[in-house]
């Protein structure tokens, strides 16, 4: 299908939904918007345009029909989860540049390497590292951790061909991809898509999400999953070179050409500890997010790390804050016009008899398998995370226990195709493994962090008497 013929589907669905007489309970106006928001959702699915593109037409028509005024349909952009995310890409920049990433990942490779089971842990290890500082799963798994991975499979003898491909490739690209899945889940900050949870939770449930709350929800079950996945992967899929004992040696004499750490890596590594605590301690301090993000941004260019036209031409910080601002701003009119909690209570008078637990569960397990049908977290995010989550809560569900399980949710359900997420064209086109396989791993892995998540995660909330 070519982009004419998908926009012309997209308008023609839009316009019939749009002329179609709304729905008992259901302003006008509300369901006028519900069809804009229906065409941008399919826009973001179908992509005749950038996402970026598709949901700035998405505004300006709630514009010109007159659905939105103005300044209420950019006030999205005034969003401070917005400008923590454009404040975690320049710093994730600063990684990039400065080399400090792959530095990173080399030392604990070096540490751990002489295994392929124990490189496994190292390659999810030094993704969790630096995920704080990185929204983009495609920068940090792509960009730093694939040429890495990549490497050491070669080093293996492992190439993407059927003769080889399996003595340790095959096993380490499955292992990035599902660990970066997991990675992306633990903070508000290592993943696009998670501020516009945040921003989603807050106007349609009331739960506010902070940088805090994020990571301190996510520690328990991430960790977990992060010990778990890669020995199933070992179990399930496994390599069939076990000892690797020259791998330390590999990511040694990696270190040692990359020569002692410089004066931008220094102060990178400075920059990203500082952040850490001041995000962790924000109750404390009364510093929010955003601010942290800021100043971490300001030191890194008066100290030199970062030129302004390094600011300036990262792409992906001001992209994202294009989209979001304009998907944020449509997801809340709809809830502010009432649609969301008109059809909260109509799908959960469908539901009527089942207790919350069950209704939550066939929720989940919906949320996150319909995620064949879509090749954007973003898109899927933006269709159906406070929907689902309404109807949830209208079960009986606790708001913030919602909240959380279907914020955590939108991340593992990442995995079941090789087009679900950022990094998967770039690992699945390594070439080592293949599409069945792909789809297969993805299946067991993401039911398992499911229960992970939603079962020892739902502990751990309780502990924390968040729920």
């Amino acid at each position: 299908m070519n982009n004419a013929v998908k926009a012309l589907a997209i308008i023609i669905i839009g316009l019939a939904v749009w002329f179609s007489p709304n729905p008992e309970g259901v302003s006008k106006e509300a369901w006028h918007l519900f069809a804009i928001v229906l065409a941008t959702i399919l826009g973001l699915i179908l992509q005749p345009l950038p996402i970026g593109a598709v949901a700035m037409i998405g505004i300006t028509v709630a514009i010109l029909t007159k659905v939105m005024k103005p300044a209420e349909a950019l006030s999205g952009f005034a969003s401070t989860t917005i400008w923590l995310i454009v404040a975690a890409y320049m710093i994730a920049r600063g990684f990039i540049k400065t080399g400090l990433g792959r530095r990173i990942a080399y030392k604990i490779i070096s540490i751990l390497g002489d295994s392929t089971l124990k490189l496994g842990y190292a390659i999810v290890i030094s993704d969790a590292v630096i995920s704080p500082a990185m929204p983009s799963s495609g920068a940090r798994a792509g960009g730093i951790m694939f040429p890495i991975v990549n490497s050491l499979s070669k080093a293996l003898g492992s190439e993407p061909d059927e003769g080889s491909r399996k003595k340790a490739g095959a096993f380490f690209m499955q292992t990035l991809w599902q660990g970066n899945t997991i990675t992306n889940g633990m903070f508000l900050t290592s993943m696009a898509g998670n501020p516009l949870i945040a921003s989603l939770a807050l106007s349609a449930f009331s739960v506010e999400i902070s940088w805090t709350l994020w990571a301190l929800g996510a520690i328990v079950p991430a960790v977990c999953s992060l010990v778990v996945i890669p020995l199933v992967l070992y179990k399930i899929y496994p390599p069939q070179i076990k000892a690797f004992p020259e791998g330390k040696a590999i990511a040694a004499r990696e270190l040692a050409a990359m020569g002692p750490m410089s004066r931008g890596e220094k102060l990178m590594l400075g920059v990203f500890a500082g952040s850490l605590v001041l995000w962790a301690t924000g109750g404390l301090t009364g510093l929010n997010a955003t601010t942290v993000g800021l100043v971490a941004v300001c030191v890194m260019t008066i100290c030199g790390v970062l030129e302004w036209k390094d600011v300036t031409g990262e792409k992906g910080a001001w992209d994202t804050l294009i989209w979001m601002g304009a998907l944020i701003t449509l997801a809340g009119g709809l809830n502010k016009t009432g649609f969301i909690k008109w059809f909260s209570a109509w799908v959960s008078g469908g539901m009527s008899g089942f207790g919350w637990m069950s209704v939550l569960a066939i929720l989940l397990l919906i949320y996150v398998y319909s995620h064949y049908m879509f090749a954007s977290l973003t898109a899927h995010i933006t269709a159906m995370y406070s929907a689902f989550g309404a109807v949830a809560i209208a079960a009986g569900a606790s708001p913030v226990f919602v909240a959380l399980a279907f914020a955590y949710a939108s991340n593992l359900m990442m995995p079941i195709t090789h087009y679900g997420g950022a990094p998967g064209p770039i690992i699945f086109g390594a070439g080592y493994v293949t599409q069945n396989e792909w789809w297969r791993l993805g299946f067991i892995t993401t039911l398992i962090n499911l229960f992970i998540w939603t079962i020892i995660g739902g502990v751990w909330w309780k502990v924390l008497g968040l729920w």
